[in-house]
């Protein structure tokens, strides 16, 4: 039997505190409107104090709340900008550091993203959830979302042309199961 979140005051402050920053980044990175992510995670905040979820876990609290401000933020971009998904703000200045160039070029490869796959991104990046919590999230298995997560770096990687140096660089032929821990290959 699922029980709803019980939340006073004290219980809601700490939830905002812990969580707010990382959903405003995960909104601005599927929907790419600071403001837009802004609001959306308000709406997210009042939900939860409204409504309170009914799970069986409370370690799905987070995932709860990544889908409902991913949700509400998709909505606001939708009403308000009407296909215009992502827009990154970037100068390039002639006293740039070294890497502009390089940064410049994702935020490229970004904006040609879908937003699922911004979404992904956001989950696994931003929120830091490993893949069982973002397999639950998008409905696919654990394994489904690293090779999803996999596939999504390497077209990334293809579009800014990334070449990879070292030791390991012959690697890329090799076949690479994707894993959630980075010291593992």
């Amino acid at each position: 039997m699922s029980d709803r979140i019980a939340l006073d005051r004290d219980a809601f402050t700490d939830l905002v505190h812990a969580h707010h920053l990382a959903l405003v980044r995960t909104c601005y990175v599927v929907v790419g409107d600071l403001e837009a992510a802004r609001d959306a995670v308000q709406s997210t905040w009042l939900r939860l104090w409204r409504e309170p979820p009914a799970l069986r876990d409370s370690s799905k609290l987070r995932p709860w709340l990544a889908a409902v401000a991913i949700n509400e933020a998709r909505q606001r971009t939708r009403r308000d900008r009407r296909g215009r998904i992502l827009h990154f703000a970037l100068r390039q200045r002639e006293d740039a550091p070294p890497g502009t160039e390089d940064a410049i070029d994702l935020a490229a490869a970004m904006r040609r993203l879908t937003d699922h796959e911004r979404e992904l991104l956001a989950l696994r990046y931003v929120l830091e959830l490993e893949s069982a919590a973002i397999g639950a999230h998008l409905g696919i298995s654990p394994e489904g979302a690293r090779t999803r997560l996999h596939r999504l770096l390497q077209k990334l990687r293809e579009e800014v042309g990334y070449k990879p140096s070292g030791p390991d660089a012959d690697e890329s032929s090799a076949p690479h199961r994707p894993t959630d821990d980075p010291n593992r290959r």
